[in-house]
């Protein structure tokens, strides 16, 4: 499913031209220094981002790719509950508000629109930048909060934490996604597609569960991963147009890139998970197609080869994609 273009346009209008007046050397290296501040070990008790030049660095850097890995996730939760309509919504470290860009996509086609938003962070800096670029876009509230163990939600139909989880200690992980799970109807988590990513993935979907929300995605169920620790992770893909920031840092000239990224949705409410679901690319080979996938909790992981003598099954899973429910509906 691609982004609405009213929603995607309007993110990408809103970037455009975010770093004039910015000397290009000194974005980069912004860019650069945030970079080695996310991959490393970030101090808990200061924001990240620290001025202007620094929000404006990483929201032209990367809120597409949070806006995309974000929108990829809770598009596995409206599959899952086709139903729900969020009419409130929480952005636990939400910064500029990618996050919340992807929540307003998502549901902007209701006749009520997207859900009411309150975007969390304790970076002034960040809420300032994301006020200004979601204005006139989607209706949010933004407030200054520590993100740590003192964080206290309202009731909310929907929590959002993206990107934020590895700036904590273990124990305000722990307790930010408790809060989350008290507070809200459904939660997503997204995390750097990455083993460390996944694992954080995994013990919040341990605490999820443990506070009573039922798995929705991208797992088929709420029993233990199969995966085992420290073997593999479960992560996936989300394409992301790059933008001249992107390949001045970067290098390189592809038009895009893929931001891999893991997540959960739990809920409170009854959903359908999918039957199984593609955990990597699939191998297309002459007359055949290989798919790897996570199935129901007395299969676990599982490899599937799709052939021509499969019939019209062939072609889906020839277009099938990392991340798609298997098999496809009908």
């Amino acid at each position: 499913m691609n982004a609405s273009p009213r929603t995607a346009d309007a993110l990408r209008s809103a970037l455009a031209g975010l770093l004039d007046g910015l000397p290009p050397s000194q974005a980069a290296q912004a860019v650069e220094r945030l970079i080695a501040s996310y991959r490393g070990t970030t101090p808990t008790d200061a924001p990240v981002l620290r001025d202007r030049s620094d929000v404006a660095a990483y929201a032209a850097y990367r809120m597409p790719a949070t806006f995309e890995a974000v929108r990829s996730a809770l598009g596995a939760l409206r599959d899952a509950a086709p139903d729900w309509r969020p009419r409130t919504h929480t952005d636990v470290g939400g910064g500029t508000g990618a996050a919340s860009w992807a929540v307003a996509e998502a549901w902007e086609d209701e006749p009520e629109g997207g859900p009411r938003t309150t975007v969390l962070d304790w970076a002034e800096p960040a809420l300032a930048l994301g006020r200004e670029l979601a204005a006139g876009a989607f209706e949010a509230e933004w407030r200054r909060a520590r993100i740590g163990s003192a964080l206290r939600l309202d009731d909310t139909d929907l929590v959002t934490v993206s990107y934020v989880l590895k700036e904590l200690t273990e124990a305000d992980r722990t307790t930010v996604v408790t809060e989350a799970a008290r507070a809200a109807q459904a939660v997503v988590i997204v995390e750097p597609g990455t083993p460390d990513g996944y694992e954080r993935i995994i013990a919040a979907r341990d605490v999820l569960i443990g506070a009573g929300l039922r798995v929705a995605a991208p797992c088929p169920h709420s029993g233990a991963c199969p995966i085992e620790p420290g073997r593999d992770w479960c992560h996936f893909a989300a394409r992301v147009s790059r933008s001249s920031l992107h390949r001045r840092v970067k290098g390189g000239s592809l038009a895009y890139e893929d931001e891999k990224f893991s997540y959960v949705a739990a809920t409170r409410f009854p959903v359908a998970p999918v039957v199984s679901r593609v955990t990597r690319r699939p191998q297309i080979r002459k007359g055949q197609v290989l798919l790897d996938l996570c199935g129901p909790e007395d299969e676990g992981l599982s490899r599937t080869t799709v052939t021509k003598r499969h019939g019209a099954l062939y072609k889906e899973a020839r277009d099938a994609e990392w991340g798609d429910a298997w098999p496809p509906e009908g």
